[in-house]
């Protein structure tokens, strides 16, 4: 009996869907892990800490990790480098892009973290999510909703950091979770306990997305990977329909032919054109030297939300 979320299998004539008998294995999600944390690894003995002096303080577990130290508590709690490393090795910055052409940070920042408790953080939960979705879709589709989710969560990003700097795989994270959920709905007929399932990842992601506006996270990232995750999803991941029709050329007269639902081809239209076209808007407004506040007010919200308890300062 098929659990919640599972796809349904049909028996005897008519339509169902049947899965693969041969799960695939997950190559894309380990070497994302492993090349993380490899280039965690680089960015701290580029760091050195133990060779540049700070007012914060000693460096953290100098004696034991020498030159690959944590910089003080008080100018890094995450334990990892300082923000000066982290702009030489390519983490987002507004002016760098836009002032000094250097685009390629719009890739390189969704490799780098700001300290061990960011990279574990996002680590474990890409491996949760991650491994299962490439299991069923394979490395090719997996891989372009994740790289192509880190593009869109850092496009957005750098039209809302402003002077801040930007770090982390957490827009590509969310464009997994986005890619879950639009798959979830455009094969929506083919699953059994679907609205349970539905609610279940909408919870996920609105407590994932409400984390956000605390200060100093970057949740323009997060919303940037999750939707453009989620449109990809509907182009990438629709399931066919198995039918079975009638022909006399086969043992026991019929065999199975693979059909999409004509929902599923006009979601991945729409889907698409939103794609292009927000990607499109994006880049001009960003190459063009503006910032979504210029355009929209109440934008800065996203990223941070001001309480008697903090404040959010650009």
């Amino acid at each position: 009996m098929a659990g919640a979320g599972e796809p349904r299998r049909g028996g005897g004539l008519g339509p169902y869907y049947e899965e693969s008998s041969e799960e695939r294995r997950s190559f894309f999600v380990p070497a994302v892990v492993v090349a993380n944390v490899v280039v965690f690894a680089v960015t701290m003995y580029v760091n050195d800490c133990p060779a540049h002096r700070t007012p914060f303080g000693p460096c953290i577990a100098v004696n034991f990790l020498h030159r690959f130290s944590f910089q003080p508590l008080r100018q890094n709690p995450l334990f990892g480098p300082s923000a000066s490393t982290l702009v030489k090795l390519g983490a987002l910055e507004w002016i760098k892009v836009v002032r000094q052409h250097q685009g390629w940070r719009l890739v390189t920042c969704s490799w780098l973290h700001a300290g061990v408790l960011h990279l574990l953080a996002n680590m474990l939960s890409l491996i949760f999510v991650g491994i299962r979705i490439e299991r069923q879709f394979g490395l090719v589709r997996v891989g372009v909703i994740y790289l192509m989710s880190g593009l869109g969560g850092s496009s957005l990003s750098s039209l809302m950091i402003g002077s801040d700097i930007s770090v982390g795989a957490s827009g590509a994270l969310f464009g997994v979770l986005g890619a879950m959920l639009s798959e979830l709905i455009t094969n929506w007929t083919f699953y059994s306990n679907r609205v349970s399932a539905l609610l279940t990842l909408i919870f996920i992601i609105l407590i994932n997305l409400a984390i956000g506006i605390l200060p100093h996270v970057d949740n323009s990232a997060h919303i940037g990977g999750f939707f453009t995750g989620f449109l990809l999803g509907f182009v990438l991941l629709m399931r066919p329909q198995i039918i079975w029709v009638e022909d006399h050329d086969v043992p026991f007269g019929s065999k199975p032919k693979p059909k999409y639902k004509a929902y599923q081809y006009i979601l991945l239209a729409i889907a698409l054109l939103l794609l292009l076209s927000g990607f499109v808007l994006v880049f001009v407004i960003l190459f063009r030297g503006g910032r979504l506040k210029d355009y929209c007010e109440w934008c800065h919200y996203i990223n941070c939300v001001p309480t008697s308890r903090w404040t959010c300062i650009d």
